[in-house]
């Protein structure tokens, strides 16, 4: 099953690609590999999930953060590539969550992107990883990712 079968067999809805916060490009490849630039929480209405994550928001809400993150990825590189089928694989994956400095389950927060990824792309949605916590965010978003993916 390709990806593009599976956001249909899975049922999502992919919010619209967020518009360009700064100078800069959403996707920049390089030969096959694409370099997505960092997103955040953007919801359907164009609102984002915001707070720190350990204060305003529990764990749940932010895998539910990170979740969002993916699924704005995925209407980026929709919009970017012309479709998710382009994808091979993902490569590596940085997390960066907003939270408390007594906070410790970054891991656990950006699971929710990760396993969104696994389940749009299979075991090729799984790549290297880093997660990590950051004393502020843009706009006070709740989890910032950027992920760098092998194209066919």
């Amino acid at each position: 099953m390709t990806p593009e079968q599976r956001i249909k067999e899975l049922q999502l809805n992919l919010p619209p690609a967020p518009p360009l916060g700064g100078v800069y490009k959403p996707v920049v490849i390089v030969g096959n590999i694409a370099y997505v630039s960092g997103h955040g929480p953007f919801l359907n209405d164009g609102t984002v999930i915001a707070g720190k994550v350990g204060q305003d928001l529990d764990l749940a809400a932010g895998q539910n953060a990170a979740r969002q993150v993916g699924l704005t990825i995925l209407a980026t590189l929709q919009k970017q590539l012309g479709s998710l089928d382009r994808v091979k694989r993902v490569v590596k994956t940085l997390g960066m969550v907003n939270s408390t400095a007594n906070f410790t389950d970054h891991p656990k927060v950006i699971n929710g992107f990760s396993e969104l990824f696994r389940d749009v792309f299979g075991e090729d949605g799984i790549g290297a990883r880093s997660a990590v916590g950051m004393g502020s965010l843009p706009g006070n978003i709740a989890v910032e990712i950027e992920v760098i993916l092998e194209l066919h």
